[in-house]
C-alpha cells in the first residue's frame, strides 16, 4: 500500500479532520437541496485551502501539487461537490493564471484567488465545443483599448459564485485553433451575465452554470498569455485539472469503500455479519485493490507535475483509472448495502451518482484513452 512521508501524512490528517468535522455533516443536505456550500467554502478559504500550491508571495501556502491533491481527495470522501469547487478554482482558474499571467495580472488576480478572498472558474466549453474544444464560437474583437466579447459558455463549474473567470474566445477565426486566445473576466463586468443553472444527476452542490457575453468589454490588458495561444493554454491547464478530478474520483471511491466496510461489519444475515461471507470479503478486496492502483497513478501524476516533468499522459492515465474506479467502487458499495444502498440517507447512492461525472468532465474517458494511445503510437 502507498506510504506517504510523515509530512504528507500530517497534512492528510489535517485535511481529513476538517472534512469529517465540517464537510461530512452537510453532505446530504448539500446534495438534496442543491445547495452551494458557501459557509464551508468560506471556512476553507480562511484556512488556506484555496491557495495550497501557490507561492506565499501571492497569498498562497507555498506547498505543492501533491499536498493540494490530498486536500481534494479528503474533502471528496464526504462531499464530491465541495471537492470539485476546490479543484476547479485551483487547477483550472488560479493555476492557469499562475502559469500564464504576467506579474501585474498575478498581483491583481492570482493574489486574491490564492488568499481565499475570491473564487475562480474556467470557461472553455460551449454548446458546440465540448470534447472538440477547437470549435469555439465565442469571439473577442479588439476595439481600441478594449476587447469586446460575444458568445456563450456552458457547464461552467463555480459559475455565478466565482469572482474571476478565465475565458477562451476566437480572436481570429481564419487561424483555427491558432486564433483562440485566453482572457481574464471579472464577475460584474457589464455585458457578462449568467444563464441556465443546470439540474444535474450528481454533484448537486456544485454550481454548473451558463455564462453569457453580450458586448462585454474588458481592458486589452486582460489578455492572458500571448494572442492566439489560447488553445495551448487551455490544453496545458486541463492536464493539471485532470489530476484534480482524479483526486476527486479517488476520494469518492475511498468514501464508498469506507461505507461498505462499515455496513458489512454491522449488518447480519443468516446469523452472522456480511463481512464473514467470503463473497463480501472478495468484493471488498477488489474494491480496495482498484483504489490502491488508482492512488498510485494519481500521486505519480502529481509528483511529475511538481518535478517539472511532462505529465500529460500520466494525468490522463490517472483520471481514467480513478474515475472508472470511483464508478466501480460506488456501484459495488450500493450492491453490498442492498436496499439500504438505494436509500439517500446511506450516502452511497449519492456517491454512485457523483462518480459518473468524473468519467466525463475535463476530458471524457475516451479522450483519456486517445491521449495515452497517442503517446504510445508516436
Amino acid at each position: 500500500m502507498y506510504k506517504l512521508s510523515e509530512e504528507y501524512e500530517e497534512m492528510r490528517e489535517m485535511f481529513h479532520s476538517f472534512a469529517e468535522a465540517e464537510v461530512k455533516p452537510l453532505a446530504q443536505k448539500v446534495d438534496e437541496e442543491h445547495m452551494f456550500p458557501e459557509e464551508t467554502i468560506k471556512k476553507m478559504q480562511e484556512l488556506g485551502f484555496f491557495g495550497i500550491p501557490f507561492d506565499e508571495e501571492y497569498g498562497g501556502q507555498g506547498a505543492d501539487t501533491l499536498t493540494y491533491i490530498l486536500a481534494v481527495e479528503e474533502i471528496s470522501k464526504y462531499c464530491a461537490s465541495t471537492g470539485v469547487i476546490l479543484s476547479a478554482h485551483t487547477s483550472l482558474c488560479a493555476d492557469c493564471i499562475n502559469k500564464f499571467a504576467n506579474d501585474e495580472q498575478k498581483k491583481k488576480y492570482l493574489a486574491p484567488l490564492a488568499s481565499g478572498e475570491k473564487l475562480g472558474a474556467f470557461g472553455l466549453t460551449e454548446p458546440n465545443a465540448g470534447t472538440d474544444a477547437s470549435g469555439q464560437q465565442t469571439v473577442a474583437k479588439l476595439d481600441g483599448d478594449e476587447y469586446v466579447l460575444n458568445g456563450t459558455k456552458i457547464f461552467i463549474t463555480n459559475g455565478g459564485y466565482a469572482d474571476v473567470y478565465v475565458i477562451f474566445a476566437m480572436t481570429d477565426k481564419e487561424q483555427g485553433t491558432r486564433g483562440i486566445s485566453a482572457f481574464i473576466v471579472e464577475k460584474g463586468t457589464k455585458g457578462f451575465d449568467f444563464g441556465t443553472l443546470e439540474n444535474k444527476m450528481g454533484i448537486n452542490g456544485s454550481s454548473t452554470r451558463e455564462l453569457i457575453f453580450q458586448d462585454c468589454r474588458i481592458p486589452k490588458e486582460n489578455l492572458l498569455g500571448e494572442l492566439g495561444k489560447g488553445f495551448k493554454i487551455a490544453m496545458a491547464t486541463l492536464d493539471g485539472g485532470r489530476i484534480g478530478i482524479a483526486a476527486q474520483a479517488l476520494g469518492i471511491a475511498e468514501g464508498a469503500l469506507e461505507k461498505a466496510v462499515q455496513y458489512s461489519k454491522e449488518r447480519e444475515q443468516f446469523g452472522r455479519p456480511l463481512a464473514k461471507f467470503q463473497n463480501t470479503q472478495f468484493k471488498l478486496a477488489e474494491m480496495a485493490i482498484e483504489i490502491e492502483a488508482a492512488r498510485n497513478l494519481v500521486y505519480n501524476a502529481a509528483k511529475l507535475k511538481d518535478a517539472g516533468e511532462s505529465y500529460t499522459v500520466a494525468a490522463a492515465a490517472a483520471k481514467l483509472k480513478a474515475s472508472r474506479t470511483a464508478s466501480f467502487v460506488a456501484n459495488r458499495a450500493v450492491q453490498i448495502l442492498g436496499g439500504y444502498g438505494y436509500i439517500k440517507e446511506y450516502d452511497v447512492e449519492r456517491m454512485m451518482r457523483d462518480a459518473k461525472i468524473t468519467e466525463i468532465y475535463e476530458g471524457t474517458s475516451e479522450v483519456m484513452l486517445m491521449v495515452v494511445s497517442g503517446a504510445l503510437l508516436r
